[in-house]
């Protein structure tokens, strides 16, 4: 069966203007994976799955969105599109931007960019600026500069990036023959639980409940006010006042889910787990799967004879250097047979 990108698989799902010029990388489509040995460990009858969206084209679930943005941006004649981007967009937005013929610009944070990321943007041609602030500042300008320019943004407070986004559900359900009973997945400028929800909601196959997890340095749905300064080592949800947060919190509420604060440490655990199982995510992607664990280990979530999505957003070349500056650096030994058997143990 010839490979169909999101717009042409859903199209009539989607809510976007009639001059919309498809721009597609084949996107979507990404694997549902079973995994059942640490599902064993959860509770009898537990299913567990992860969604595996680090197997995009430029690596992360944005691009889901990133087609319906740049191609409602192109087919009303934009010839510039920008973003304010912890990483994950702006390679996103470059990608799309480039397969359109676009110019890209991103605005980043300086210095709080992962390398894989901030090396997607600038392999695809775009226009990075750092600034001397946080995301929240970046995005803030991006907002303020297309109020008076004819620049598209491409952030989620776009709604058409949601309309995008939102075909994930529509996967699962296509997949499992219905909605999961829980949906878990990380939390940070909020758009992806929000698209979700409208998703599901849509596609009248069931309703999950959403467990939106955020990291303890940058949980601002959870502690009620916006951070300041955020800090995690979850780069992705480095974010203290998520654009679609009101929203975030409404979709929870209404699935009868709610949204937690993990520990970094939880994360890159979560992150070491499902490298166990053969899946390497960054460490927000690991979000999730840490505040189902945390839920359950709190009693607040029965895993028994559930049906469990652990969404993973990015791919973990996404943000390789976390694991080597984790000390997982490599043994080295002499060319010697006898060194190799000494250190296996043979």
């Amino acid at each position: 069966m010839q490979r169909q990108g999101i717009l042409a698989r859903y199209g009539p799902y989607f809510d976007l203007p009639a001059h919309t010029r498809p721009v597609t990388l084949l996107e979507g489509g990404t694997p549902l994976i079973p995994l059942p040995r640490l599902a064993r460990t959860l509770g009898a009858g537990c299913q567990l799955y992860v969604k595996y969206e680090g197997l995009n084209p430029t690596g992360s679930f944005k691009d889901r969105g990133m087609t319906a943005a740049v191609s409602e941006a192109l087919g009303r004649g934009a010839q510039t599109v920008i973003c304010a981007s912890t990483g994950n967009t702006a390679a996103s937005a470059a990608a799309y931007a480039a397969r359109a013929g676009l110019r890209a610009v991103v605005l980043i944070p300086q210095g709080k960019v992962a390398a894989g990321k901030l090396a997607g943007a600038l392999a695809y041609g775009a226009q990075v600026i750092q600034i001397e602030g946080s995301f929240d500042d970046a995005l803030q300008l991006v907002v303020e500069i297309t109020r008076t320019t004819p620049l598209a943004l491409v952030n989620s407070i776009n709604p058409y990036r949601l309309e995008g986004q939102k075909s994930a559900a529509f996967e699962i359900c296509d997949e499992l023959g219905s909605a999961p009973d829980w949906l878990c997945l990380p939390v940070g400028n909020a758009g992806n639980i929000t698209a979700y929800w409208m998703g599901f909601r849509q596609y009248a196959q069931g309703l999950p409940r959403l467990l939106g997890a955020q990291a303890a340095g940058a949980a601002p749905l959870v502690h009620g006010h916006p951070v300041a300064q955020p800090e995690t080592v979850a780069t992705a949800i480095r974010i203290g006042r998520p654009a679609r947060g009101e929203q975030a919190l409404q979709a929870a509420q209404e699935s009868q889910g709610r949204i937690v604060a993990v520990s970094d440490e939880a994360i890159l655990q979560a992150q070491r787990l499902l490298a166990g199982e053969g899946l390497w995510v960054e460490p927000a992607s690991a979000a999730g799967l840490a505040g189902l664990l945390a839920e359950i280990e709190a009693g607040r979530l029965d895993p028994r004879d559930k049906r469990i999505v652990v969404v993973c957003t990015g791919h973990g070349l996404k943000d390789p250097d976390i694991i080597t500056r984790g000390g997982f650096a490599p043994r080295g030994i002499p060319a010697e047979l006898d060194a190799l058997r000494q250190l296996l143990g043979e």
